[in-house]
């Protein structure tokens, strides 16, 4: 593993921040290569603009952090001892980050408890909320990193098709979340994006719901499923929703608004447009329906090693795509008490357009 400071610098070097902090979670991965459990024992790593790195790790991670090839002051502590005294002894090594100094945060992923440590380690310092900044070292995905996504979202997709094979009117939500969980790993899956959603009947219409124990699937039922396995870190988010046995016309015609606001946003996506207009482009198709009224979300968000992260597809966002970015569409309506229908797929900008990484199929399709 080769640790690369090099997207850190850049982050100095664009915003004028005199140091960055960074905590265990995705970005701390895209630059050491490894991530560590964040728990009640706090790892902190330092970048100054001018002057030697810092980290402060439990004594516990220091088997795992010494591979890493850090360069840098590394202040470690057990845990009769407290972390207290490495983080002093970590500021005392940064004396260029004194009274008006600016370090960055990730203000979305630091604790408070490793705030507080690192602001009296630092007197005088302003921690500011850097997060957005720090976090756009994601932004544009390499090759390499695309490739683990499309690994990811095809092992994904073939979870699902098996999955809907075994799928049977009167199987409970959580009987088929077990056969989907079942089908990830047996793909190939080395961890799961986030706690799978398998919704049917008026749970669907719930974006984001519980699989329930108690209710037994049956004819006419929204079946929904907002899922994804992981592959070397990277992770997929795809939805689809089924019906059980049949369909009425109000709920295909309730699916395909989705399906076209859906085909809307990939026919509309490309390098150049901002993330706003795009959303307002997929929420247009809703709302100009006759189900406006059940359109409760943006469009989609970023998708990588988070599986939330930049650019969000909302309206209001001005920040023009560009290739390597990746990210979900993800239209939905919702009837309270009765369905909901999303569909979900996750895309890559290209020089020219877009691809799309998902290929399951979008039509409308009965199941059970």
């Amino acid at each position: 593993m080769t640790v690369n400071l090099a997207p850190l610098y850049a982050v100095l070097k664009r915003t004028g921040l005199n140091a960055v902090a960074v905590v265990p979670g995705a970005n701390f991965l895209r630059v050491f290569g490894k991530d560590f459990h964040q728990m009640e024992r706090p790892l902190v790593v330092i970048v100054p603009q001018d002057g030697e790195p810092v980290a402060v790790v439990p004594h516990l991670e220091m088997g795992s952090f010494t591979p890493l090839g850090f360069v840098g002051k590394v202040f470690t502590w057990r845990d009769e001892e407290g972390f207290r005294d490495a983080f002093l002894a970590a500021g005392a090594a940064l004396p260029q980050l004194r009274v008006g100094a600016r370090v960055g945060v990730e203000g979305q992923r630091m604790r408070v408890f490793d705030y507080l440590a690192l602001q009296e380690a630092l007197p005088g310092a302003v921690l500011i909320d850097a997060h957005g900044e720090i976090s756009a070292i994601r932004l544009h995905k390499t090759a390499g990193e695309i490739a683990k996504l499309r690994t990811a979202i095809q092992l994904s997709e073939a979870a699902l098709e098996a999955t809907l094979a075994e799928v049977k009117i009167g199987m409970s939500e959580t009987e088929i979340e077990q056969v989907l969980l079942r089908q990830l790993f047996a793909h190939g899956a080395d961890g799961l994006s986030f706690e799978p959603i398998v919704a049917a009947g008026d749970n669907a219409a719930r974006p984001h719901a519980k699989a329930r124990s108690t209710y037994r699937i049956k004819p006419g039922d929204a079946l929904l499923f907002d899922f994804g396995g992981r592959h070397g870190g990277y992770s997929a988010d795809i939805t689809r929703t089924f019906f059980v046995g049949q369909v009425s016309d109000h709920d295909r015609a309730f699916y395909d608004t989705v399906l076209a606001a859906n085909a809307k946003g990939r026919a509309v996506a490309r390098p150049g447009i901002s993330a706003g207009d795009l959303d307002d482009a997929v929420l247009k198709i809703l709302e100009h329906s006759q189900f406006a009224a059940f359109a409760r979300h943006k469009t989609g968000h970023g998708l990588g090693l988070d599986i939330h992260e930049a650019p969000q597809i909302m309206r209001g966002n001005g920040q023009f795509l560009e290739p390597g970015m990746v990210f979900t569409i993800e239209p939905g309506l919702y009837r309270d008490g009765e369905a909901g229908v999303r569909i979900e797929d996750n895309v890559v900008v290209t020089e020219t357009g877009i691809e799309c990484l998902t290929t399951f199929p979008r039509e409308l399709r009965i199941v059970g």
